[in-house]
């Protein structure tokens, strides 16, 4: 039998070397796993007390509420609100470049804005006043201050205006006055611009006969510049058609009395104002172009009244028998020599165009009627008698009356 192994051999067994000998923990007490600050470093800062940010919050929702208000009202209320006037038109000139101060105190000087500050602050919302066009302006007193910036920058509502064929330029410059498109003196001083006439390629010292009657839409405030290229246009546009339609006659006239264009609507409102009657313009066109033909009819006089009251219109102050002048032409304002519009004292045509002719009357010279007369007289109604003889003529005066 083996021996029994003791149990003092059993604790004797050698331990590997490459073995660390077992070490029983000790109980230590448990460090925390949140880093602590260095100590150099301070704690770090508590925020405010909760009624200070419940105040702050109260803040900021108070001025945002005061922003959104200050915003909507000028953004919907004072723009729309009226004008400090009672519709009074109201007439000034702007410089270029004006800065938001000098367009305020002038608007406020005119009685066009009720606060200066306040316009001038809706102005700078909306980005200055760099947008608001230079030279003549003419606006009413009671628009509201988004109209009235709108009319300045020359973007305002716009009006539909007639003029009637053979108006004048003094006769059209009043309706767009009255229809607030433009200044009566801005419009006129437009008409005798030497530069825009040159632009519109126009002979002669005015726009008189180049602005063709129609019915135009135009913007309210509306430079009066613009408003005779807007006219011109419409005047070359028709009279090309014209020109097309009647080629033969014009060439005829450009080689048997040299005229042009100018000569054409020199006539042409001469017939305008001649005749109330569609069918006779061409009648009219014939006496008149006949008188200049003829090389027995002398002098060539076309002897017509409209033409001399133009000359009143124009030059008042040169033509002394204009100073008792009311509207009704005398024997005394066709016989002054000092009018160069009157057509009883000087041969051929007039200077120039005393209205602005319609497409009937420019379509009766450039096709005038076949015909040997030499004179006519009204005999009520709006219609003539033709005639071909100054006795023939003379018979038919009493037929209106006399003159």
């Amino acid at each position: 039998m083996r021996p029994k192994k003791s149990h003092d051999n059993a604790a004797q067994v050698p331990v590997s070397p490459s073995r660390k000998p077992f070490k029983r923990k000790t109980s230590e007490p448990r460090r925390s796993s949140r880093k602590r600050p260095p100590a150099d470093e301070p704690p770090p800062r508590r925020g405010p007390p909760t009624a200070l940010r419940r105040w702050l919050g109260w803040l900021g929702v108070s001025l945002a509420c005061v922003v959104a208000f200050v915003s909507s009202w000028f953004g919907c209320v004072y723009p729309r609100g009226d004008g400090p006037g009672a519709g009074h038109d109201v007439e000034l000139s702007l410089d270029p470049s004006e800065s938001t101060e000098t367009l305020t105190q002038k608007l406020s000087s005119s009685g066009l804005v009720a606060s200066p500050r306040l316009f001038a602050l809706y102005v700078r919302l909306l980005g200055g006043a760099e947008h608001v066009a230079s030279g003549r302006h003419l606006v009413t007193d009671d628009v509201s201050p988004r109209e009235l910036l709108a009319r300045l920058e020359r973007r305002g509502a716009r009006v539909r205006v007639t003029f009637p064929e053979g108006w004048t330029r003094f006769d059209m410059a009043r309706r767009l006055q009255e229809k607030h498109v433009c200044s009566l003196r801005g419009f006129l001083d437009a008409t005798t611009a030497p530069a825009l006439l040159r632009e519109l390629r126009i002979e002669g010292d005015s726009a008189e006969g180049f602005l063709f009657p129609a019915t135009y839409d135009l913007a309210l405030n509306s430079d009066g510049a613009d408003v005779v290229r807007r006219m011109k246009t419409e005047f070359d546009h028709r009279y090309a058609t014209l020109v097309e339609r009647h080629a033969s006659g014009l060439l005829d006239l450009q080689q048997s009395l040299g005229w042009g264009t100018r000569q054409v609507l020199t006539l042409a409102s001469v017939v305008e104002k001649e005749a109330a009657v569609d069918e006779e313009r061409p009648l009219v066109a014939s006496v008149f172009l006949n008188r200049l033909r003829d090389v027995e009819f002398k002098p060539k006089l076309l002897q017509s009244d409209p033409t001399s009251a133009y000359g009143c219109l124009v030059m008042p102050d040169r033509i002394p028998s204009c100073a008792s002048f009311t509207g009704k032409i005398t024997p005394a304002l066709n016989q002054d020599g000092a009018n160069p519009y009157s057509t009883y004292r000087h041969e051929g045509l007039p200077p120039g165009p005393i209205a602005n002719p319609g497409q009937k009357s420019i379509d009766a010279v450039l096709a005038p009627a076949r015909s040997r007369f030499l004179y006519f007289v009204a005999r009520g109604e709006g219609r003539h008698v033709f005639s071909e003889t100054y006795s023939a003529h003379s018979a038919a005066i009493p037929l209106r009356g006399g003159k």
